[in-house]
């Protein structure tokens, strides 16, 4: 049970972090209308943002973000949460509607949604880590003989 509850913390994880126009696009090529309904929202809201100091110091309110968040129910019985930065409805909806069938379906949705998700995150950070490592100054120190 224990490891279900971290797969299906990391399904939840994928889906939030997803760009809407990508979720958007892989709901289509699912092709499924699960019957649902709505029991929350999907409604937005500001969450408190924390830091630390120094990345591990005391910690500090950082600022506020916009959150929405959905919670739908199947036809089948299973529920689905979601949280994502941002004002979209739609996409805390698709999202919390894949979370609701990641648990009915784990394999096709784990197959055909988050890996794909997850390939192009990778591939996206991968981008940024080489466009970021191509403007990098290496600044150093010339010690002169005169001492």
């Amino acid at each position: 049970m224990l490891n279900d509850a971290f797969d299906r913390k990391t399904a939840i994880d994928t889906l939030s972090a997803a760009p809407p126009t990508a979720l958007a696009d892989l709901w289509a090529k699912l092709g499924i209308a699960p019957e649902y309904r709505l029991v929350r929202g999907p409604e937005t809201g500001l969450v408190m943002i924390r830091g630390r100091a120094g990345g591990g110091g005391q910690p500090f309110n950082l600022g506020e973000a916009t959150v929405t968040r959905a919670t739908v129910r199947l036809a089948s019985g299973e529920v689905g949460h979601s949280y994502a930065l941002g004002r979209d409805g739609e996409k805390a909806v698709r999202a919390a509607l894949l979370d609701a069938l990641w648990q009915r379906e784990p394999q096709r949705i784990e197959t055909e949604v988050l890996v794909p998700l997850r390939d192009a995150a990778r591939q996206a950070d991968a981008t940024l880590r080489d466009e970021t490592a191509a403007t990098r100054v290496n600044f150093f120190t010339m010690v002169r003989g005169d001492d």
